[in-house]
């Protein structure tokens, strides 16, 4: 009986990168709220505003913008104002979450299979921030695994940020892929992170690279330190909400089969 549970159990385990094994995962296989003990939310500007010019709210623990049904993460955006109003709320129209892992890596091959919002207005993201914030942005780095803008449906983006190389400065190392049903269908977005390169790829496909260039200075290469990942949906924004926001094409929402974590065979 143990023997065929066993086999069972690699049956349907997640078949890791060559190199590779698994170290950490979500499955989303159990509904409800999203997992604490692998989850947090980011709420610390909701009083003050949110950066880029977004126009969200984020809740915790609140299930119509983050829960598990069905076997899928869900991350909604919607248009309300909560009543009663939170003690942190800054006065926005729209609610949405943004989840952070509480692991964090610093290499390793990443994939996060998801469905993406559409909706002009609408910016989910899935990406990577430092856990230790102490350098501020951009010094500590950003790493967008995937972004997309509902003005722009089926426009995947990925970009990379330091201190040399941002989106202020308009120097960010950045590409796009045409992804023509992102809204409608499943893709695997994802990461391969080496001390040499930062890979994105879509579906095992690379479309961007971003090398270590070797200069040995946090300017370049800010990606020795460990990093958690962040999965939300902002609304509006410079670039989100660069055609406004269509309200009625709300709630819109990113689903999330699994996140899963691979980290290199020593």
């Amino acid at each position: 009986m143990l023997s065929m549970l066993l086999a069972a159990a690699l049956a349907t385990a997640p078949e890791a990168p060559p190199g590779h094994v698994l170290a950490w995962s979500d499955e989303f296989d159990r509904d409800g709220l999203p997992d604490a003990s692998k989850w947090t939310y980011d709420t610390h500007a909701n009083r003050t505003g949110w950066y880029n010019d977004e126009a969200q709210y984020y809740s915790a623990d609140r299930p119509e913008n983050a829960r598990v049904e069905d076997g899928v993460l869900v991350i909604e955006a919607r248009r309300e104002a909560l009543d009663p109003a939170p003690a942190d709320w800054g006065g926005q129209a729209y609610t949405s979450a943004r989840m952070l892992s509480k692991a964090a890596w610093s290499e390793g091959f990443f994939e996060t299979r998801a469905k993406l919002p559409c909706g002009r207005g609408t910016w989910p993201a899935i990406w990577m921030l430092p856990q230790d914030a102490g350098a501020g942005w951009p010094a500590g780095g950003e790493i967008d695994i995937m972004e997309h803008v509902g003005h722009r449906p089926g426009v995947v983006h990925a970009s990379i940020h330091t201190e040399a190389y941002n989106h202020i400065k308009a120097t960010q190392s950045t590409a796009a892929s045409q992804v023509p049903d992102a809204c409608t269908a499943f893709h695997r977005y994802q990461l391969r992170w080496t001390p040499r390169e930062i890979v994105f790829l879509i579906d095992d496909a690379p479309f961007h690279r971003f090398a270590n260039d070797g200069a040995g200075t946090n300017a370049t290469w800010p990606f020795d330190a460990p990093f958690h990942l962040i999965l939300n949906i902002a609304v509006g924004g410079f670039w989100g909400g660069a055609e406004g926001i269509d309200d009625a094409a709300l709630p819109q929402r990113m689903e999330v089969d699994y996140v899963r974590v691979y980290r290199p065979v020593e």
